[in-house]
């Protein structure tokens, strides 16, 4: 049985949790392997390249987390489908001679959210219109997700050129952009932080300061670290539905290993090597 070299760029990535989750779905799936940490400077453009280099001989899988989800795309041969909608990519699979990049984080996103609105309280209504932090690359898949969901979707960032970029690569939507500064929330039944704000150790951050949402709204911080952020505590302080990143974490890993390696891992068991984990970044 052939081992699997799989790994982690970013930077930095020293307290990751996916050494842990994807050393769990190599136990789960019966299968040999390891999984490494590559941290790469975000000016560090010639490692970047030369590690992708070392990937096409050496490891079957990489994920890619902040700063380079967008900073590799120059150096792989091809992107799938919904990388290339997205302009983002957070998994790298060689395959034909290919080194190809995909992302997992839109149908983990969506995955995760689904599941979890299913299960609401009070029940979100699909397609009522969803506000979105950030516009970085994690602001990218989610928005491809949300869209893609029937979501009408607005985007609220403090770089306003940064949301613009954002907005021209789904040029077949009404795409609204406002800053946060100028935000009004009480129309918006879905709230996305796709920023890092409320990010351990700045616990004490949020990237809203004062919630206005409407009472059966729901609030998603992609942040996981804390386990409960500060926007989150914030919004059930109020009485709304809100959760953070984690199932979203678990979902993404998941669906990367599979590409890797044609076998799908039981989401409770990753989960469970987690559970005596501090959290920290992807």
């Amino acid at each position: 049985m052939p081992a699997y070299h799989l790994g982690l760029i970013g930077y930095p990535v020293s307290h990751s949790l996916s050494p842990k989750l994807h050393t769990a779905a190599l136990h789960a799936c019966g299968l040999q392997g390891n999984y490494s940490l590559f941290p790469i400077h975000p000016d560090d453009k010639q490692g970047l390249k030369d590690l992708l280099n070392h990937a096409r001989a050496e490891l079957q899988g990489l994920n890619v987390t902040i700063p380079h989800k967008q900073n590799v795309i120059e150096f792989l041969d091809e992107l799938t489908p919904t990388a290339q909608a997205i302009g983002a990519v957070n998994t790298i699979f060689f395959r034909n001679n290919k080194l190809t990049g995909d992302n997992t984080d839109a149908p983990g996103f969506l995955s995760d959210l689904n599941q979890i609105l299913s299960n609401c309280q009070s029940p979100i209504e699909k397609g009522k219109s969803a506000i979105v932090l950030g516009a970085g690359g994690s602001a990218r898949a989610v928005v491809y997700a949300l869209l893609n969901d029937g979501w009408i979707v607005t985007i609220a960032a403090r770089r306003i050129e940064q949301a613009q970029q954002l907005t021209s690569s789904f040029s077949n939507f009404q795409l609204p952009i406002t800053s946060l500064a100028d935000l009004r929330l009480s129309t918006f039944g879905l709230l996305v932080n796709t920023t890092s704000l409320g990010m351990t150790p700045n616990i004490n951050q949020s990237p809203l300061e004062n919630l206005s949402l409407p009472s059966n709204a729901f609030v998603y911080d992609l942040v996981y670290n804390p386990r409960e952020t500060k926007l989150v505590k914030d919004a059930r302080s109020q009485g709304l539905q809100a959760t953070t990143g984690l199932g979203m974490l678990i979902e993404q890993a998941a669906l990367s290993f599979e590409i890797w390696t044609g076998h799908s891992p039981s989401r409770e068991l990753m989960r469970a090597s987690l559970e005596q984990s501090p959290v920290s970044n992807l």
